[in-house]
């Protein structure tokens, strides 16, 4: 990956992690590491890379409306469990992640790298 990133002059490289990689969610201390690790792997790649103008970022989704999801999303649990703890009170839209995932490929973003991005209705910063 990096010889063709850097043969093209600047790249960007988006990883998607879980604010479960940021702060304890319930989800399991295994899951929880391997998305903090990813996150961990964005900031090393951003200082070892800089050099060769090639960024790298993580995005950080909180619950995200999937169709995978979607079953737990329309539940009693995440009703009265999950979306109170929530500020914006909602699970997020697949194409929220999306936004910012394009938003960091672009020129517009070129100072961005080394970043973990929580697209997570403020879940990640609420105090239970």
């Amino acid at each position: 990956m990096h010889p063709s990133l850097k043969a093209s002059g600047s790249g960007s490289i988006v990883f998607i992690s879980s604010v479960a990689g940021v702060v304890s969610c319930s989800v399991g201390s295994i899951y929880g590491t391997t998305k903090g690790a990813i996150s961990q792997l964005a900031r090393n790649l951003a200082c070892e890379w800089a050099g060769d103008n090639i960024r790298a970022n993580s995005i950080a989704p909180g619950v995200i409306a999937t169709p995978a999801a979607k079953t737990f999303i329309l539940g009693e649990e995440f009703a009265k469990n999950i979306a109170p703890n929530i500020p914006m009170r909602r699970a997020g839209e697949p194409e929220e992640v999306v936004a910012v995932a394009a938003f960091l490929c672009l020129p517009a973003a070129s100072y961005i790298t080394g970043q973990t991005i929580c697209v997570d209705g403020a879940l990640s910063v609420h105090a239970f």
